[in-house]
């Protein structure tokens, strides 16, 4: 989805994250307005519910996804909840390229 990052199943808050967003899209047909491709090759778009509520913006007013302003220009930065970048710290570390927080993390769940 455009311009957040939210925590990857493994990490905390994971399985939350993606539950949620299961529960906001469950029965309804999803807007995606593609805009671009990641540097994996992933698809990126606009999401809207058919009300027109925008899903990045949704899963940043749960605390379940983080503005990323490098991609966003902001847009989401004031929806944030005041604890989000705290709770999601390895999406917080990836944003700010420490991406030896994410190594650490991962080697010690595979102990």
């Amino acid at each position: 989805m455009f311009g957040v990052d939210a925590p990857e199943l493994n990490h905390p808050y994971g399985k939350k994250a993606k539950w949620a967003l299961h529960k906001l899209c469950k029965d309804q047909t999803i807007t995606a307005k593609i805009s671009d491709e990641d540097e994996y090759g992933r698809t990126v778009a606009h999401c809207y519910l058919p009300d027109g509520r925008d899903l990045s913006a949704e899963m940043v007013k749960q605390g379940l996804a983080i503005d990323w302003p490098k991609f966003s220009g902001g847009r989401y930065a004031s929806l944030e909840t005041t604890d989000a970048r705290k709770k999601l710290w390895l999406a917080d570390a990836r944003q700010k390229g420490r991406m030896h927080v994410w190594k650490k993390f991962e080697s010690r769940q595979e102990q």
